[in-house]
């Protein structure tokens, strides 16, 4: 059982039981519309006095778990958080966890889950928390991250909301692993002579579309056929989510002169151990000719090298592809192979850099 007096105390939060001196914050809340309190919160400000009085507290009452709020320094209530499915046998429980509208973006939700899988985990007996969301929900995919969780997996379908099934992303902690949070690479901004790197987003899509769907991009590259702006929005959303597992991140190369988009950069399967990491890019057809790649991919290279600490990076170009061969070599890459049949059955030349062949 979860003690009835459970209080939490984070650099900006107090998580504590719901009890009935908040009934006006929660009929303001109901009233309101915003939907962030625990499951079972009345839909109406009539039955906002039993829930507080005794629904809020049967999770409780169960053993299953414990609905909490989260109140900030002047003690409004900011956000909800719980757990539940706790089975003290196997000593495991999941968190979850709603934030208010009006106070989202402020890393309460992170502080907040951070805050009490410490208590958990100091607490009680309890040696697994686990924390799902949707694959599609970002924001809730970087509070796991941020909050020292591991990515586990993905449940099909998993997760039925008004708009359909959705996909459920398995995250969890144990009560050895370290609270650091999962190494990733930062959103970083990054800047050339004459490109600004930052990171790829819903405002790409137009020229990401028009990249893979040209007439090249499909013939040398694994993208897609057919190439659509469902193609390049998922390409966007997936590119975040691998960032998020420490797997890559993904840059929008524009012009600083005028801000046009020029080509996609990504690094991809990070090898955190040995510092390794591949790098591939699209130019967009407007944009060729101009030497953007190799500006762009030796601008992140000594990102990656100098701040980053990496020691080793790929890029494999298609053999009928000379263009992109020579975006490798320009930047300082040395050739070392061919990859037979590495792409849909094509040979790929396979080149390296590493710190001391920077130029």
């Amino acid at each position: 059982m979860f003690d009835a007096d459970v209080k939490v105390v984070t650099p900006r939060l107090t998580l504590r039981p719901f009890g009935p001196a908040d009934a006006p914050r929660v009929r303001s809340i109901v009233e309101s519309g915003a939907r962030f309190l625990p499951p079972g919160a009345p839909t109406h400000v009539a039955g906002v006095p039993r829930w507080l009085e005794a629904g809020v507290h049967e999770l409780r009452d169960s053993g299953q778990g414990v609905h909490l709020a989260m109140a900030d320094a002047e003690g409004r209530i900011v956000g909800a958080i719980g757990l539940f499915k706790t089975s003290w046998g196997a000593g495991t429980t999941e968190v979850g966890y709603g934030v208010h509208p009006l106070h989202r973006n402020r890393g309460f939700a992170t502080e907040a889950v951070r805050g009490l899988t410490e208590w958990v985990f100091a607490t009680t007996d309890l040696r697994r928390v686990d924390l799902t969301a949707n694959l599609d929900n970002l924001a809730s995919l970087r509070v796991a991250q941020k909050a020292g969780f591991t990515w586990e997996g993905v449940l099909r379908e998993a997760s039925l909301e008004d708009d359909g099934p959705h996909d459920l992303v398995v995250f969890g902690l144990l009560r050895r692993d370290g609270r650091a949070p999962a190494e990733i690479l930062p959103a970083a901004e990054l800047r050339t002579e004459r490109l600004l790197l930052r990171p790829l987003s819903e405002e790409d899509v137009p020229g990401l579309t028009a990249t893979g769907a040209d007439a090249l991009t499909q013939a040398m590259t694994g993208v897609p056929r057919g190439y659509s702006e469902a193609d390049a929005r998922a390409f966007v959303a997936l590119r975040e989510q691998m960032r998020i597992r420490g797997d890559g991140v993904a840059w929008a190369a524009v012009e600083l002169d005028g801000g046009r988009f020029a080509a996609n950069v990504d690094l991809r399967d990070l090898d955190w151990r040995d510092g390794s990491a591949e790098v591939g890019y699209m130019t967009a057809p407007w944009a060729r000719g101009n030497g953007y790649a190799g500006e762009a991919v030796l601008g992140i290279a000594r990102w990656l090298f100098q701040v980053r600490r990496f020691q080793r990076l790929v890029l494999r170009a298609a053999v009928a592809n000379p263009a992109s061969q020579r975006v490798a070599e320009k930047a300082g890459f040395v050739r070392e192979g061919v990859a037979r049949g590495a792409l849909r059955g094509e040979d790929l030349v396979v080149y390296s850099l590493v710190p001391s062949d920077l130029p």
